[in-house]
């Protein structure tokens, strides 16, 4: 994987970065080949789409590579039939020394009548990376609006916790 192995060019303003800055959106059909036998999407399919979202936000953010290092939980809402278009929304609600924590709801639009539905929603936890693949520093988010605000303050709740569930599970596992 030699695109990744490329000098990061990570430096920005220390003011850091909007969250409109490294929003993203992908679109996919639901296809055949990924369908259970149901004619539904499986959910295994929706899981990559959404880590793979979370991804281009952060590494928008951070302007480095990004790996995944925590999924909070996943909520499936509603199937995704074949042959609907799927559209996954991510965004950096917060970020840390290293860290970053994504907010990942997905989409589907009947093509054929327009309606669109929320179907999953994800927050996941992403690190920076250099060319080598150590941690590197990252700037932070400047939210704006009402929501973003509250989805900060809340992903500082939610990091507390998965810290100390991380703790526990050390704890567990040194017995």
């Amino acid at each position: 994987m030699t695109a990744w192995k490329l000098a990061t060019t990570n430096q920005s303003p220390a003011s850091g970065r909007t969250v409109r800055e490294s929003s993203s959106e992908i679109s996919e059909l639901a296809l055949l080949n990924d369908s259970n036998p149901l004619g539904y999407l499986i959910g295994g399919r929706v899981m990559h789409l959404v880590d793979i979202g979370g991804a281009i936000a952060a590494s928008r953010h951070a302007r480095a590579p990004v790996v995944t290092a925590s999924v909070d939980y996943m909520n499936f809402l509603h199937p995704i039939q074949i042959g609907e278009l799927v559209i996954v929304r991510s965004s950096v609600n917060r970020s840390w020394n290293t860290s970053m924590e994504v907010g990942v709801k997905v989409y589907v639009e009947n093509l054929m009548t327009g309606e669109v539905r929320h179907t999953t929603s994800a927050y996941l936890t992403f690190v920076a990376v250099d060319g080598k693949g150590g941690k590197i520093s990252v700037v932070p988010v400047i939210p704006e609006s009402e929501a973003e605000k509250r989805r900060y303050e809340q992903a500082g709740a939610r990091r507390e916790y998965r810290l100390e569930m991380k703790k526990r599970l050390q704890a567990e596992n040194d017995d």
